[in-house]
């Protein structure tokens, strides 16, 4: 999918064909098709790997510099299911006259620029627009980060009342949606942090242009980046130790279960032994008495009432 957009001073978004494409458009490239890629190519004189640079999507966040052009590749967040979370590649490229987007599938980071939002960007303001759309994703992480939490929180006291695999199960996914933010937030802080020294570039200035506004965004981004990563790393070890902690009480609750069954086997073969000796045929004591069978009985529950009593004593039980 190809959509054109350029802003306009006055007045709402224009979408723009690509015949009609003007310097300042935005030209966003969603699951770009093999000759899509060759006609932006061709109309924006950008490296066809810059374009399919976000087509791999185990490919890390970094940024290249061309003549012509720069590629800023980002990892942004994207909510799978429920409880699932994952990152995916976005490629942000400038150049002199455009800014182009292109990723694998439609991201809740992009799609937020719209007409409704019209009036916060300007898509011929290329780095500010930029950094709207570096700042989004890292508020999009900071979002998913607090669903995370509060989902965290539910299992944990499903997790107290029963231990249901389902939910252990739905731990287990949280935990690997922090495990892939982490890496995309690592990756992404070390291209914010040479997006800072490209700023003293002069020889960039067509293409990177910077002013104190653009500035102080980039450091929100950086702030707000950091403040992700550090929640990151919390919650993952808050749901490592909950992992642990009911992996110990699963545990411990198979050895209490155990440890009941042991002794009731212990009380059972009482009254098992004693009446396998009885039951011989062979001479036996009490075995011309009318109430022999009561008297074995009696005997049994009592021997077997005993074991109970000091096994109980022993907190067998």
């Amino acid at each position: 999918m190809l959509k054109i957009y350029k802003s306009h001073e006055s007045g709402p978004l224009q979408e723009l064909s690509l015949k009609e494409l003007e310097k300042g458009a935005w030209i966003n490239i969603i699951a770009p098709t093999p000759y899509e890629l060759k006609v932006i190519g061709d109309l924006t004189k950008v490296e066809p790997d810059f374009l399919r640079s976000a087509l791999d999507d185990e490919e890390r966040s970094h940024t290249d510099v061309e003549d012509n052009a720069i590629m800023i590749l980002t990892n942004v967040p994207v909510m799978r299911s429920h409880d699932s979370y994952d990152t995916l590649p976005l490629a942000i490229i400038l150049t002199a006259e455009y800014i182009i987007t292109v990723c694998l599938e439609e991201t809740p980071v992009l799609a937020d620029f719209n007409e409704r939002t019209a009036k916060l960007f300007c898509t011929f303001k290329k780095t500010r627009f930029l950094f709207q759309i570096l700042y989004k994703s890292a508020t999009f992480y900071l979002r998913y980060l607090r669903q995370i939490s509060r989902m965290s929180d539910e299992i944990e006291h499903m997790l107290r009342d029963s231990m249901r695999n389902q939910d252990i199960l739905r731990l287990l996914e949280l935990q690997k949606g922090l495990t892939y933010f982490n890496a995309a937030l690592r990756s992404d802080g070390a291209v914010l942090d040479k997006l800072m020294r490209l700023c003293s570039n002069q020889s960039l200035a067509p293409i990177f242009k910077m002013y104190e506004e653009d500035e102080d965004l980039l450091e929100d981004v950086i702030i707000e980046n950091k403040q992700a990563r550090e929640m990151v790393e919390m919650y993952s070890k808050i749901l490592a130790r909950m992992a642990d902690t009911f992996s110990s009480i699963i545990s411990n609750n198979q050895n209490l279960v155990m440890k009941f069954l042991a002794a009731m086997t212990i009380i059972l073969a009482i009254p098992t032994v004693i009446s396998s000796f009885f039951g011989m045929n062979v001479p036996v004591p009490l075995a011309e008495q009318g109430d022999a069978f009561l008297s074995i009985a009696i005997l049994s529950l009592g021997i077997a009432g005993m074991s109970a009593y000091v096994l109980w004593r022993h907190n067998m039980f």
